[in-house]
């Protein structure tokens, strides 16, 4: 999906009512600190649509994104904070519960784990709490620029162990820092919301929207890469232009403009 308008809709704390949506919803959980609100921002392509605090566990609501008025991103409570206090941890286990068992939306839920550690009981429990529920989570190993290359099969497998060696979860690699992984989400997001590459066609060809300066500008690198599959007409249009632009430039080199 390309986002052309993203808002935080709706934030729901402890006692709030969980809004009634009629667009399907993905969810994000994983532990504190793992790079959730690093993730989301990524996502959207903007820098602090989804606040990341300095004090780890200080998050605790439920935030629902609406992207492109066509589903929602929800951003749930991080957990396993050592230091937050036994009944800031119960409230926070119930509103993620509450959630996974009465959303009526809910088409998928994407487990965070960072790739550099084991996964931690928490993690197990919220994993096998998830199937439990009859979902399939799909995990995203965060920080892969943390580790080398070489070494990342090793703890892709690690994490894979620890949470189900029996079963064959997907596990997607993800950096916030050079978003290795953005697309490979976006494509599984696309999926499980029954979003096609002919409708995300006629989304691009029909909106009239004014960027924002947030919106990424066609001169950066399409989000869009090859998978094989149709290209999206609207980024093969700016290719198109990009290479002309390329080829005017090296036929007329002297017109260029030197500062200073």
């Amino acid at each position: 999906m390309i986002v052309k308008n993203v808002r935080l809709e709706t934030v729901c704390g402890v006692t709030s009512k969980l809004p009634d949506n009629t667009l399907t919803e993905i969810a994000f959980a994983g532990k504190s600190n793992v790079g959730k609100s690093s993730l989301i921002n990524a996502l959207m392509n903007r820098k602090a649509l989804a606040r990341m605090s300095a004090q780890p566990g200080k998050t605790q609501t439920i935030n629902f994104y609406n992207v492109n008025d066509r589903i929602y991103l929800v951003d749930l409570p991080g957990y396993g904070y050592a230091s937050a206090r036994v009944e800031i941890k119960a409230q926070w286990g119930r509103m993620i519960e509450n959630y996974l068992h009465t959303s009526k939306q809910l088409a998928a839920v994407f487990l965070l784990i960072d790739i550099r550690h084991e996964p931690s009981d928490n993690d197990a429990m919220m994993y096998d709490w998830m199937k439990q529920q009859g979902y399939a989570p799909i995990i995203i190993a965060t920080k892969v620029d943390k580790i080398p290359k070489s070494k990342q099969p090793a703890h892709v497998n690690m994490i894979r162990n620890k949470l189900d060696p029996e079963g064959s979860p997907v596990i997607l690699l993800f950096s916030a820092l050079n978003k290795l992984g953005r697309d490979e989400i976006w494509e599984a997001i696309d999926e499980l919301a029954g979003i096609s590459g002919e409708e995300e066609d006629r989304l691009n060809d029909t909106d009239t929207a004014k960027p924002t300066s947030d919106t990424p500008s066609a001169d950066r690198r399409p989000r869009w890469k090859d998978t094989g599959r149709a290209t999206a007409k609207k980024t093969k249009r700016m290719q198109q232009k990009r290479k002309l632009n390329r080829d005017k430039k090296k036929s007329n080199p002297g017109k260029s403009k030197k500062k200073g």
